[in-house]
């Protein structure tokens, strides 16, 4: 099984706590083009739901979305947040406990989901999908906890999305090749897999890409990845160098980025 996918190796390693996805995201937050932000952005899609709308959100890591949009929160929500990972829970817990909010914490798993048909008004399923083993189990999953015309938010990559980074793990990897997980779920192929679940299924692109200043902040990135173990020490600084040479020439890094949602309906 690839590590993409093992849930084991998630839960024990890669997500045992936030601080691979903290590393990944800090260079979003600190370099990305687009000012408006994408948990912003994400948050507009949510407004929609009801007042007293109630949402379950799988694989909430640390809870970003949130944190970053506590104030948008409308009042009557009820919000439960779920991860595969006790660590991630915690995490997202102690990010939201300060806001005052009585978010619900739980483990689950999207493959099955512990409420009856018929709870949610919405589900949140951000950058996870491509995670699950069985991706149709878990969109049966949620489509059963859905209420009719209740709403799936499935956010996710496309096949181009940091492919200036792609080339640099290509260059570190002890074999000189890379060949990068296969998205099980991305912008290219989600709509195939909802559209037997949901009666409508429609796809928004965020767009943004990433000027980058610093050069630390894409070694993080680096070194949180899955198969940070298959990379050269030598060639990590050397690259290291490259990349000071190329931001001194230059002024910035440039790193295409290829990111959206589906929203599908019950």
């Amino acid at each position: 099984m690839s590590k993409f996918t093992d849930q084991g190796y998630l839960k024990t390693d890669q997500y045992r706590d936030s601080s691979n996805l903290d590393a990944r995201v800090v260079i979003h937050q600190r370099f990305s083009t687009n000012s408006y932000g994408w948990f912003n952005w994400l948050f507009d899609t949510l407004i929609k739901l009801p007042e007293n709308a109630k949402i379950l959100e799988l694989g909430c890591g640390p809870g970003y979305l949130w944190k970053e949009c506590a104030s948008r929160i409308p009042a009557g929500w009820n919000i439960t947040l779920s991860d595969l990972s006790s660590g991630m829970v915690d995490a997202a817990w102690r990010n939201l406990v300060v806001t005052g909010r009585a978010f619900k914490f739980e483990e689950i798993d999207a493959q099955s989901i512990p409420y009856p048909d018929d709870t949610f008004d919405a589900v949140i399923a951000s950058h996870m999908l491509y995670h699950v083993p069985d991706r149709s189990k878990a969109i049966g999953e949620i489509k059963r906890v859905l209420k009719p015309g209740g709403r799936l938010i499935a956010t996710t990559v496309g096949e181009n999305h940091l492919k200036e980074m792609m080339d640099w793990y290509r260059q570190v990897h002890v074999s000189k090749i890379w060949d990068s997980f296969a998205n099980p779920f991305s912008l290219e192929n989600g709509l195939e897999q909802l559209a037997p679940f949901f009666s409508e299924v429609s796809l928004c692109h965020y767009k943004d890409d990433l000027n980058v200043t610093k050069v630390e902040p894409i070694m993080a990135y680096i070194r949180s990845g899955m198969r940070a173990k298959e990379l050269l020490e030598q060639e990590l600084a050397n690259l290291h160098q490259d990349l000071e040479k190329e931001l001194q020439e230059s002024g910035r890094i440039f790193i295409s980025k290829d990111s959206g949602l589906f929203e599908a309906i019950k």
